[in-house]
């Protein structure tokens, strides 16, 4: 089968669900099984290859263990730090103090983040609306990528978030305006709020795992428990017009660091009847990525998450708790000291502002480029038109490889420059995540530390995965690519 045949393979309709367009705008019904794509024969065995547990990732069962009780720690010791000891990093004051010192993080804890009513009330009260939300909506039908495990089926994907968000963020204002739900009590019981969190995380993990293996669903399993939960076992879980996955990866982490950031803003404007430029900045820097992940759900589906990575304890953790309490510090920070701490010079603000918008645009045109890229290579041409359409955000005709797998890889737009042009725009927008308060405190610099780790690490993982998935033609695609992040540099 020739590859250009391969990738637009005929529509197979399945129990009614396909719909056969090719625009990836389906009903509400078309949310299962869109339609078959099959890649060349060399195509189907690297895929067989990738889909199976060859080695351990993050230093094995030993290292996810370590990940598991290390970094609720880690995020509660930040979080003691920034509030309780003016953003320094607190430590014993001598061999005798390591004690007391240990039990003063604990009665931190214990007194200010622990899991009250409050906080299971209002986190669980997010989980449902969103997910009732996402239930009820109407929402854009987008195809996704050709999964192998399901014989190169396509699923459709509801995407309804800009809906579910801004009724959301209306919602709240309805609530904050009628003194029902008041926006400043979020950073106020911040703690709280963290600790439900780490509790639905591990909680949800470990149900998907025993629920995936009871009902035979498991895909690329290690044979090791605590690493398999950590990895996860399953690939598409789903609630009725609702895939979980991409759910959790937008409705949860980024509304609450939206509106983790509102809250600063209206805890300072109470306090001091006005709001920093560097606390309108977090809100401004926050609506951003939380519009930017509404308004391209569509692109999601085309994403690496989607297609291959699991829902473990790695994926949904991060998204309940880690990103929403470990990236927004500096919020956390200037909502509890006084503004004279970080104020800037005026040239210093627009240069700050400046420097966020222009990494976002890059970072959204780049992502938009790349997945309506590979929707046109499935025969999408018609897309989604949501708020802002930025110049740049779709190639006409653009150049790219033909892989003998099947697929096509891009070298145009931003990606003839580097093969993660978006990595390098996202890591420079968590970096004025921590300038916005200057060096008042190392800790909001965590985010950025953190993520850039992280990125360094998945870029090992992708392009060695590429280089077995497409052999010589990764090789070439490397040729043609040169710099993996920073243009000229790296």
């Amino acid at each position: 089968m020739a590859a250009e045949e391969g990738l637009r393979q005929r529509p197979v309709s399945t129990n009614g669900n396909g719909n056969g367009n090719g625009n990836g705008n389906g009903n509400a019904n078309n949310l299962q099984v869109s339609r078959v794509v099959v890649p060349t024969a060399e195509g189907r065995k690297k895929d067989e290859e990738l889909d199976k547990h060859v080695e351990y990732e993050f230093g094995g069962p030993w290292g996810v263990v370590a990940i598991m009780t290390g970094f609720p720690i880690l995020m509660y010791y930040l979080w003691i730090c920034l509030v309780f000891y003016d953003g320094q990093l607190a430590h014993p004051t001598s061999v005798d103090d390591i004690q007391p010192f240990l039990w003063r993080m604990w009665e931190h804890i214990r007194v200010d983040a622990s899991p009250n009513a409050y906080a299971w009330k209002v986190y669980t009260g997010l989980i449902v609306y969103q997910l009732f939300l996402a239930w009820i909506m109407p929402g854009y039908m987008q195809e996704g990528l050709p999964v192998p495990s399901l014989g190169y089926r396509t699923l459709m994907y509801k995407c309804n978030a800009v809906g579910c968000v801004y009724t959301t963020m209306i919602t709240a204002a309805v609530l904050h305006y009628t003194g029902i739900f008041r926006m400043t009590e979020i950073i106020d019981n911040f703690g709280h709020l963290m600790t439900v969190a780490m509790i639905y995380g591990f909680g949800v993990s470990f149900f998907m795992y025993f629920i995936t293996v009871a009902t035979g669903n498991q895909i690329r399993m290690s044979g090791n428990f605590i690493y398999d939960v950590f990895m996860g076992a399953c690939l598409n879980p789903r609630i009725g017009p609702v895939d979980l996955k991409m759910w959790l990866e937008v409705r949860i982490p980024w509304v609450i660091v939206f509106f983790m950031s509102v809250s600063g803003a209206c805890k300072q404007y109470e306090m001091y009847g006005y709001v920093t430029p560097n606390m309108a900045f977090m809100v401004l820097a926050t609506w951003l990525y939380l519009n930017a992940c509404a308004k391209g759900e569509e692109c999601i589906p085309q994403t690496w998450d989607m297609f291959h990575e699991k829902w473990g304890f790695l994926v949904i953790f991060w998204n309940f708790a880690g990103v929403p309490f470990s990236y927004i510090y500096s919020v956390v920070y200037m909502a509890s000291h006084d503004p004279s701490k970080y104020r800037f010079s005026t040239p210093t603000y627009v240069a700050l502002y400046a420097t966020l918008l222009t990494a976002y645009y890059i970072w959204d045109t780049a992502m938009s480029q790349k997945s309506r890229f590979k929707m046109q290579s499935q025969g999408i041409t018609s897309y989604r038109k949501t708020f802002p359409q930025l110049p740049w955000g779709t190639l006409k005709n653009p150049s790219y490889i033909q892989t003998a797998h099947g697929n096509r890889l891009l070298t145009d737009g931003w990606w003839r420059y580097s093969r993660k042009p978006n990595y390098v725009a996202d890591w420079v927008m968590s970096l004025t995540w921590g300038l916005v308060q200057g060096t008042c405190s190392p800790i909001p610099y965590f985010y950025s530390v953190f993520f850039i780790v992280v990125l360094i690490h998945r870029c090992g993982r992708d392009f060695e995965r590429c280089a077995i998935k497409y052999g010589k033609d990764w090789e070439k695609y490397c040729s043609i690519v040169k710099y993996k992040f920073i243009p000229g540099i790296y």
